[in-house]
């Protein structure tokens, strides 16, 4: 590698460090995996570029557009739009830090168009046959999937859950506290007795790990290797695992993924008349857009949801009555509580009848009078309360 090169490296690199900083490590990951794929195209393609000023969008960047879009396997149209996005960031962040480098290198134009999202939940002959295998192997590994399922959590939100994950509210109100997670959020799950027993299931049979196990994960409901920060990964890699042959032990016929039964979730909760906002907040997203992909709606959905809003709009909504005051004192004393008793109930009988007229000209007119009686009111207030 030349002079050149290392120096064009060590620009990004000391950049790298500081974003290091402030990013998750996963993030990180991504960035270097960017950088080092467009350095290493650039010095091929390009050796004799060894300054940020060189950079231009022609021929530079659209020759690793193309490279990118030439990979073998292909690459997907999201991992491309990632890597755009990353560099992007990158270039103008140097930008800001007081590098020379041209504007407009990565524009609009250049992502791929997105790929439509479609919500892929298992099949509901698969989900009941993956519960009922999960449920009969019955060790850790198996439970911690279980939860995923029945809360609806990703699953690096699992491997991050402490002992004391489940808080009690109130009377008869249990939670499950989801740490800092993807989007830098935290929140309460609702825990009926299902998540309560799966949760006490995960703790005795975590009494039974090696102690050894448990060195680096002491805080943890799930033992991981690696500790708090390093051993999600391969938490994350033995759980894909266990999920993927216990799938084919149960006979599931699609690829499962703990992710799928993320969807599962939200789709059962959908058809169970968790409204779209508090499913939101279940799923931990910050936007009902990001929502909407998780949850498929069939035909039958739409053929109950049809005829249920049928249902409904053969009962035509009426207007309330409102009641009759009722008279504390006689009118026909003659004093000030008789008389503002009256125009009380006067103004009740006229609200009533200008609420049953069809012409806006009378009730205008109905409008105008009420706020003459209540004028008259105030007055009889005011000489009621005695000046002193």
């Amino acid at each position: 590698m030349t002079l050149r090169r290392t120096k064009l490296e060590s620009i990004f690199e000391a950049h790298l460090q500081t974003l290091a900083l402030t990013s998750r490590p996963w993030t990180m990951a991504g960035y270097r995996s960017t950088t080092r794929l467009f350095l290493t195209h650039l010095h091929v393609a390009f050796p004799q570029v060894h300054q940020l000023s060189q950079l231009r969008r022609d021929p530079h960047l659209l020759s690793w557009f193309r490279s990118l879009s030439e990979q073998q396997p292909p690459l997907t149209n999201q991992t491309r739009i990632c890597y755009l996005l990353r560099l992007r960031r990158l270039l103008d962040d140097l930008a800001a830090n007081g590098h020379s480098i041209q504007p407009g290198l990565i524009r609009r134009e250049d992502f791929p168009p997105p790929t439509r999202y479609l919500p892929r939940p298992l099949p509901l002959r698969d989900d009941q046959l993956l519960l009922q295998e999960l449920r009969r192997s019955d060790d850790l590994a198996a439970n911690a999937l279980l939860l995923i399922r029945a809360t609806g959590m990703r699953i690096s939100e699992c491997t991050q859950l402490t002992l004391d994950c489940l808080r009690q509210l109130g009377p008869h109100q249990w939670a499950l506290h989801i740490p800092l997670g993807k989007l830098h959020t935290e929140r309460l799950l609702p825990a009926d007795d299902e998540i309560r027993q799966i949760v006490a299931r995960i703790l005795a049979l975590r009494a039974l790990t090696p102690p050894d196990q448990l060195a680096k994960s002491q805080d943890l409901l799930l033992p991981s290797h690696g500790g708090y920060r390093c051993g999600y990964r391969s938490l994350c890699g033995s759980l894909r695992l266990v999920l993927a042959r216990i799938a084919q032990r149960a006979g599931c016929s699609t690829h499962v993924t703990p992710h799928r039964m993320r969807h599962n979730f939200a789709t059962e909760m959908l058809r169970l008349g968790v409204s779209l906002p508090a499913l939101m907040q279940l799923l931990g997203h910050k936007d009902i857009r990001m929502t909407l992909r998780y949850v498929q709606i069939t035909q039958q959905d739409l053929q109950r949801e049809f005829h249920q809003a049928r249902q409904n709009a053969a009962h035509p909504h009426c207007l309330p009555t409102l009641p009759l005051p009722r008279l504390t004192q006689s009118i026909e004393s003659g004093d000030l509580p008789g008389i503002r008793q009256a125009l009380v109930v006067t103004r009740h009988l006229l609200e009533m009848y200008r609420r049953q007229l069809g012409d806006e000209k009378t009730k205008c007119k109905l409008e105008r009078l009420d706020r003459r009686l209540l004028a008259v009111a105030s007055e009889l207030e005011r000489i009621a309360i005695p000046v002193k």
